[in-house]
């Protein structure tokens, strides 16, 4: 009875991480402290962010100095753990009694030049040139896809701007989202499942690996269709008439709706208004209020507008019981055991949070749906 009782536990899994301030391995100093960590990985410029929450009760720990670089590793005990990327230490608290010290960094920081007004100006150049001008200027590597660095630019300006204001704006136009990374900048595309020009594996998540889950429908129809205005500045007299509807043989997507719900058609014969990109149905427009310099970069920004929509459209989130490490930002990702309107669908991760405590390892994992490959006819 024994040996079975203690072979059992031999089979329970213990939480593993790692941890480097600078070059140095703090992990065993840390190990028979730690209350709480908690890293957040996100898929937009919001910055991932590492919480330590250490047992300061002999008061022996040293502060650590804002600004040092912490390196983190999760996983489970037996197994490669999981590489985190690096934290700027960016607030430091004590606390007691019991004395605590709680330590908060984070993965870019914004305390720099990132944040600092900037004026610049960009004529007929492309996305690409742009970024790589401004991660230069801010110590960043970078990565873009090429379908978005051979993006043409013909004319942007950056009045009194942060470079993090910048980027965010000229990155949603062009249907991105941006991340800084262990000094990396990079321009994600979202629901392509490509980071850092490698394709994200798939995942499988069952209901049985959850302890809880939460899903949820936006009114999908409160938009059908995005509008950008365009004009053209050699000729502003000039009247452009262009036009873009789903492809007439391309089937629509299936509405994310209660089974039993009553769906609603939208129309879509409504005659197009000069100078307009529309894209989807022209029955209630949403009508972005740039006005661009050409047909073409109106169409990407009405665009990438409409994939928002469309990918916000449903939400899922699900905490895992035990934590899951590989799941990162645009992880694509099927789910299994809930319902059919749930499984059907294919999810890609949006942010992830990953919490180890005295009660174990789990991930608290966000999800929306996956968009791509939706095509186009043009007028």
């Amino acid at each position: 009875m024994l040996n079975a009782f203690t072979n059992g536990l031999a089979r329970v899994k213990t939480p593993a991480f790692s941890l480097k301030l600078g070059e140095k391995d703090i992990t065993g100093n840390i190990q028979s402290r730690l209350i709480a960590l908690t890293v957040t990985d996100n898929r937009g410029f919001e910055a991932d962010t590492l919480t330590l929450t250490l047992d300061d009760a002999d008061g022996q720990i040293e502060m650590p100095e804002r600004s040092n670089v912490i390196t983190l590793a999760i996983g489970w005990q037996g197994a490669a753990l999981t590489e985190m990327g690096t934290f700027i230490v960016d607030q430091v608290s004590h606390k007691g009694t019991p004395d605590q010290v709680s330590v908060t960094a984070k993965s870019a920081d914004f305390r720099g030049s990132l944040n600092s007004p900037q004026d610049s100006s960009w004529h007929d150049t492309t996305l690409g040139a742009i970024v790589e001008e401004i991660a230069k200027r801010n110590k960043l590597d970078t990565s873009l896809p090429p379908s978005l660095a051979q993006i043409k630019i013909a004319h942007i300006d950056q009045s009194n701007e942060s470079d993090a204001n910048f980027l965010t704006r000229l990155a949603r136009r062009n249907g991105a989202e941006i991340a800084v990374k262990s000094g990396k900048l990079f321009f994600i595309v979202p629901g392509m499942c490509v980071v850092g020009g490698e394709t994200m594996p798939s995942a499988t998540i069952t209901r049985s690996d959850g302890d809880s889950h939460d899903f949820s429908i936006a009114d999908r129809i409160n938009y059908s269709g995005v509008t950008a205005h365009w004009q053209d500045t050699a000729m502003p007299k000039n009247q452009n008439m262009v036009q873009l509807q789903r492809k007439s043989s391309q089937q629509k997507p299936t509405p994310i709706t209660h089974p039993q719900a009553v769906s609603s058609q939208a129309a879509s014969n409504g005659k197009s208004e000069p100078t307009d990109y529309t894209a989807g149905s022209k029955d209630n427009v949403l009508i972005l209020s740039t006005t661009f310099a050409n047909k073409e970069e109106a169409k990407l920004a009405a665009e990438a507008q409409w994939s928002e929509i469309q990918r916000n459209a449903a939400k899922f989130s699900i905490t895992l019981a035990q934590g899951r490490a590989d799941l990162r930002p645009e992880t694509p990702v099927i789910v299994t055991g809930f319902k059919n309107v749930i499984n059907a669908r294919m999810w890609v991760v949006k942010k992830v949070t990953h919490t180890m405590n005295t009660q174990g390892f789990v991930s608290s994992v966000e999800l929306e749906v996956r968009i791509n490959n939706v095509e186009y006819d043009a007028k």
